[in-house]
């Protein structure tokens, strides 16, 4: 499991290093988003970790670099209580974030969860070898590959995950709480928009259905139901 901890705080990356190479993963690090984000695109790392708040180049101007031609999974380091940073930070491709300070076993946990939904192609079975075909849309959970009306769709990795989840369940309503804890691999947060941010993002990516509407249905106060079309 190789990480890029990209961070300018030197005091708080030896510490997130320390713990993350002891509990198993191997860890590089970049102090910059500049230096960040050309390491992110050696292709040498299973996930970055990418703070927010950089000199030179901070965390969203390099997440946009590494984001126009890779979508290797990034989780963002947001100041406690800046929804806003998070928010943000979802919809320029984050996968998930978490905020500082940060606990390093809460950090450690949140990776794992990320990497073990990008690593189904490690682990198959009958089942990921199958695509899920839901009329317009095509769905291989194996290669981590989605379609609409044959044309490739670019997720992220947890777009892809919230997708494959609806798709699963494909015309059921499926609870926020269901979606965090089978897409993000943890429990929805009270105050937790990172599904929201994702289905808005995901719907974006979609074409519409014949008669208009969106693909993906908001239940209120239930959850999200995928329409094939």
């Amino acid at each position: 499991m190789k990480v890029l901890l990209v961070d300018d705080d030197r005091e708080l990356v030896d510490l997130i290093r320390d713990y993350l190479s002891r509990d198993g993963f191997q860890v590089t690090c970049a102090y910059d988003g500049i230096q960040g984000a050309d390491a992110a695109l050696s292709g040498k790392h299973d996930i970055v970790v990418l703070d927010v708040m950089m000199n030179r180049c901070d965390g969203f101007q390099a997440m946009a670099r590494i984001r126009a031609t890779s979508s290797v999974p990034i989780l963002m380091l947001t100041a406690r209580g800046d929804d806003g940073d998070r928010v943000l930070g979802l919809e320029h491709g984050a996968d998930d974030y978490v905020p500082k300070p940060c606990s390093p076993r809460e950090l450690a946990a949140r990776l794992r969860a990320i990497l073990k939904r990008v690593g189904v192609n490690s682990q198959l079975d009958g089942s990921d070898n199958q695509p899920i075909i839901l009329g317009r849309f095509s769905i291989w959970p194996a290669q981590r590959r989605a379609t609409d009306h044959d044309r490739s769709l670019e997720l992220t990795s947890t777009e892809f995950s919230v997708l494959e989840v609806l798709a699963r369940n494909a015309g059921k309503i499926v609870s926020k709480d269901e979606l965090s804890q089978q897409a993000l691999g943890r429990p929805l947060g009270r105050l937790d928009r990172s599904i929201d941010v994702h289905i808005h993002s995901i719907r974006n990516k979609l074409g519409p259905l014949k008669d208009a509407r969106s693909s993906i249905q908001t239940v209120i106060r239930k959850g999200y139901q995928l329409l094939s079309g």
